[in-house]
């Protein structure tokens, strides 16, 4: 089948990748122009230059609104559009264009985390599993007829940084194995649950501010979902921003008021967490590295040299 590509970063890259080893001809590609945008900088090997080192026509846009757009993809005549992470809506007028439609690639197990960041929220939430899905796009974000999906598991100590590593090797057959499908005359596929579907916002700096009420076994998958190169949880003491690298839930059981910086047990600085912390039936997060504000990245038995204070959201 003719294709043309709608991607970005990593996740696009991969899904080129994909469609160029493939039977099927890339003949038209649109990305995004690079962004500062913290999330857009990480995982931002570039579609552009992929498909320059092949020969394929590329277009940048930050929106798919304009007519120009609109006439290249008339004169490229696709039979199929591939989208994965193009972080704007595509119109009808562009996803109905080819005679198969528009099949998006998105990185959670839908119906479920549709929108931004999935592995994020997912592994936040303790879900048990992620995945990628191949879908037909239609009116609605994230939500028409799956094609195909593949699942990974979430191990107890994963990081979002081992579910990207995880999850991105499952683009290559899940957009494959679709447009297989597709090409062989497959037109019925899988209605999404609509009563299971949630949807997601994109991160930023308040999204990774510890709320010491959460459970530390929220706060444990949290500080594990801002792995490097995320942008580390953070959490301030006597005023001065920390960010929390490592942590593990406490074996014991610490009552008081959360955010009190309490006992060590092993290598770690146990802070009370939870909302019921003052019934003392709750585990702390045991916190065993820091980085401060000027960089250094310590070990927390060193960064706290007392126990007492509080943890705090704000300075």
């Amino acid at each position: 089948m003719r294709v043309v590509m709608f991607g970005y970063q990593t996740w696009g890259h991969r899904t080129l990748q994909a469609l160029l080893d493939s039977e099927h001809d890339v003949v038209l590609v649109v990305t995004h122009p690079k962004s500062e945008h913290v999330y857009e900088k990480i995982w931002s090997d570039s579609v552009a230059d992929l498909a320059d080192e092949h020969g394929v026509p590329v277009l940048l846009r930050n929106r798919p609104d304009d007519d120009e757009l609109l006439a290249r993809l008339k004169e490229a005549d696709p039979d199929i559009i591939v989208a994965n992470n193009w972080r704007t809506w595509l119109p009808p007028r562009i996803f109905d264009l080819p005679h198969h439609g528009t099949l998006n690639v998105h990185d959670s197990l839908l119906p479920k985390y549709a929108g931004f960041s999935p592995l994020i929220w997912a592994l936040i939430n303790g879900e048990t599993e992620v995945g990628v899905t191949a879908h037909m796009m239609n009116d609605e974000l994230d939500a028409g007829d799956i094609v195909r999906q593949e699942a990974v598991p979430v191990g107890p100590k994963d990081t979002a940084t081992d579910l990207f590593h995880r999850t991105v090797d499952l683009i290559a057959p899940v957009t494959v194995g679709a447009l297989d499908l597709i090409a062989s005359g497959q037109r019925e596929f899988v209605r999404q649950d609509r009563s299971q579907a949630s949807f997601f916002h994109k991160r930023s700096v308040e999204d990774s501010r510890i709320d010491w009420t959460w459970s530390a076994e929220e706060l444990d998958r949290l500080v594990r979902a801002q792995s490097a190169p995320y942008p580390s949880a953070f959490t301030f003491h006597r005023g001065r921003r920390i960010e929390v690298l490592a942590a593990f839930v406490s074996e014991g059981r610490y009552g008081g008021t959360p955010g009190r910086v309490f006992y060590r047990e092993g290598d770690g600085v146990v802070i009370v967490a939870g909302a019921d912390a003052r019934y003392g039936r709750s585990h702390g997060l045991a916190i065993t590295r820091v980085r401060t504000e000027d960089g250094r990245e310590v070990p927390a038995a060193e960064y706290f040299t007392s126990m007492g204070g509080y943890l705090t959201a704000r300075p």
